[in-house]
């Protein structure tokens, strides 16, 4: 069933207001801490077992713990988790 026209209009209105008000505008060293902080949530979840046993399961990564999570990778990760810790801390 395809939608009339008074509705695809509708449906185009609230689209284009909500992408109006969901632009930010992000410096260069935001987005890349926030690169950084997503990279480390996500080694954290795959080296987990390894690495990070000793840590609850549900811990929130933010900014301030990518140094923490480069140190354990470093520290347990082998050789891959080595060169993941490279690239969160430069």
């Amino acid at each position: 069933m395809k939608p009339d026209a008074k509705t695809r209009a509708y449906l185009s209105e609230i689209g284009r207001r909500g992408g109006r008000r969901s632009r930010r505008r992000l410096t260069p060293e935001d987005a890349r801490d926030m690169v950084r902080v997503r990279e480390a949530r996500k080694a954290f979840r795959t080296y987990y077992a390894q690495c990070f046993w000793f840590i609850r399961p549900d811990w929130r990564i933010t900014r301030e713990e990518v140094p923490e999570v480069a140190r354990g990778l470093r520290k347990y990760g082998g050789r891959k988790g080595f060169e993941l810790a490279a690239r969160l801390c430069p």
